[in-house]
C-alpha cells in the first residue's frame, strides 16, 4: 500500500513520450500477465535516517542495494536490502548489516555485472573501506582500510569516491584536503594523489580509463588525464564567485556531457566538454535545492534529478542545445514524502530508479513504452 502522499503526475505536455514511470498495480489484474501484476513502486523503511545508497551490478543480485546511516552518534551502520519480488518486500538480511565508524558519503558495490571478481562494497568517510560479501558465511568482513595521508594515521574526511567501471581495480576519492586520490584496490596502494582544486573537492566521477573530473568549493568542474598529471582543463566555473559545486555525473552512454549541481541551488547545470564554460543547458524546474543526479544507464539523453521539493524529475535532452522558449520541461514528475537526498539509477536493470528520503528507501520502476 502506498502512502497517500506519493503521487505520480506525467507533464500533459510530453503525453507521447517514450518514458513512463510505473504506477502501482491493480491488484485484480489477470495473474498471467506477471509484468502487469507486479506492483511498480517498493518501499523500504530503515530504523534511521538514510543517506548513501547504491544499486548492486551483479546479474545474480537483482533488486539488490546498500543503504547506510547518517547518525550523529557513532557508530553508524549499512544494511544490504533486497527486493524479494515474489512477495513485493524489500528485506535486509541482519547477517549483512555491520557498523561503520561514521556516516559514509558514499557507498558503490564493485562494478562487475558478469560476476568475475569477489563480491566487494566500498564505503568513503574518514577512510575509504572496502568490504567483502560472502554468501557462503552469510556475513561482511573488512578487506581494506585505504589511508591516502602516508604521514598521519588521519587524513582529511572524504566526500565522494566513484569506481572505474572500465578498470575496476582503480577507485578515485576525493576530499575537504583539495586532494584527489586514485586507488589501485587490488595492491592496496595509491597510484596518484594530486592537488586538484583550491578548495575543498566535493565529487569525483571517472570518464574513462584513466580520466576523471572533480568539482569543488572553488566553483569549477575540472577533468585530469593521468598520462599527464600536472594539468588539468576547467569545463566550467560558477557564475558567482566562491559558489561551491557539490555533486557531479559524468554521462557514461556519451561521455562528451556531464551535469553539476550548484550548492543550495535549484538549478542542474549541463556541460558539453567540447565547449568548455558554456553549459549547453540548464535545467530549471526544481522548486527547491536539487540534491542529487543521475544519468539514465541504456539512453545518452536521459537524466534523472531529485531535491528538497520531494521531486525526482526525468528529462529527455534530446534537445539540448536548441533554444526551447520558457526553459526545457521534464517529461515525468514524482513527489515522495520528503526532500529526496539520493537517488540511483541501476545500470544492470536500468527500468528501475532507487531514491531516499527520510528514512525510507523506494524503488520506481518506469515503463519504456
Amino acid at each position: 500500500m502506498l502512502p497517500e502522499r506519493l503521487k505520480l503526475s506525467r507533464n500533459s505536455d510530453f503525453a507521447e513520450s517514450k518514458l513512463k514511470m510505473g504506477t502501482s498495480s491493480d491488484p485484480n489484474l489477470d495473474g498471467s500477465d506477471e509484468q502487469q501484476k507486479r506492483s511498480e513502486i517498493y518501499t523500504y523503511e530503515s530504523p534511521w535516517h538514510i543517506y548513501a545508497m547504491n544499486w548492486s551490478v551483479r546479474r545474480d543480485k537483482k533488486y539488490r542495494l546498500a543503504i547506510a546511516s547518517l547518525l550523529e552518534q557513532c557508530p553508524n551502520r549499512v544494511e544490504i536490502v533486497q527486493l524479494d519480488d515474489s512477495t513485493g518486500e524489500i528485506r535486509a538480511d541482519p547477517n549483512l548489516s555491520f557498523e561503520h565508524p561514521y556516516p559514509p558519503t558514499k557507498t558503490i558495490f564493485i562494478p562487475d555485472k558478469e560476476c568475475q571478481k569477489p563480491d566487494l562494497l566500498a564505503t568513503s568517510s574518514d577512510f575509504l573501506r572496502v568490504w567483502r560479501i560472502s554468501d557462503e558465511d552469510r556475513r561482511v568482513e573488512l578487506k581494506s582500510l585505504l589511508n591516502g595521508n602516508k604521514n598521519s594515521e588521519y587524513c582529511g574526511p572524504l566526500t565522494s569516491f566513484d569506481w572505474n567501471e572500465a578498470e575496476p581495480k582503480r577507485i578515485g576519492t576525493s576530499s575537504i584536503d583539495t586532494t584527489c586520490t586514485i586507488w589501485d584496490i587490488e595492491r592496496e596502494t595509491v597510484d596518484t594523489q594530486l592537488i586538484a582544486h583550491d578548495k575543498e573537492v566535493y565529487d569525483i566521477a571517472w570518464g574513462g580509463v584513466g580520466v576523471f573530473a572533480s568539482v569543488s568549493a572553488d566553483g569549477s568542474v575540472r577533468v585530469f588525464d593521468l598520462r599527464d598529471k600536472e594539468h588539468s582543463t576547467i569545463i566550467y566555473e560558477s557564475s558567482e564567485p566562491d559558489t561551491p559545486l557539490v555533486r557531479l555525473g559524468w554521462n557514461k552512454q556519451d561521455p562528451r556531457y556531464m551535469a553539476t549541481i550548484i550548492m543550495d541551488s535549484a538549478k542542474v547545470v549541463v556541460l558539453d566538454i567540447r565547449f568548455p564554460t558554456l553549459p549547453v543547458v540548464e535545467l530549471q524546474r526544481h522548486q527547491a535545492s536539487v540534491n542529487a543526479i543521475a544519468w539514465a544507464p541504456h539512453s545518452s539523453c536521459h537524466i534523472c534529478t531529485a531535491g528538497d521539493d520531494s521531486q525526482a524529475l526525468i528529462w529527455d535532452l534530446s534537445s539540448m542545445g536548441q533554444p526551447v522558449e520558457g526553459g526545457l520541461d521534464p517529461i515525468l514528475a514524482y513527489t515522495a514524502g520528503a526532500e529526496i537526498e539520493q537517488l540511483q539509477w541501476s545500470s544492470s536493470q536500468p527500468d528501475w530508479v532507487a531514491i531516499a528520503f527520510s528514512t525510507k528507501l523506494q524503488i520506481l520502476r518506469y515503463v519504456r513504452n
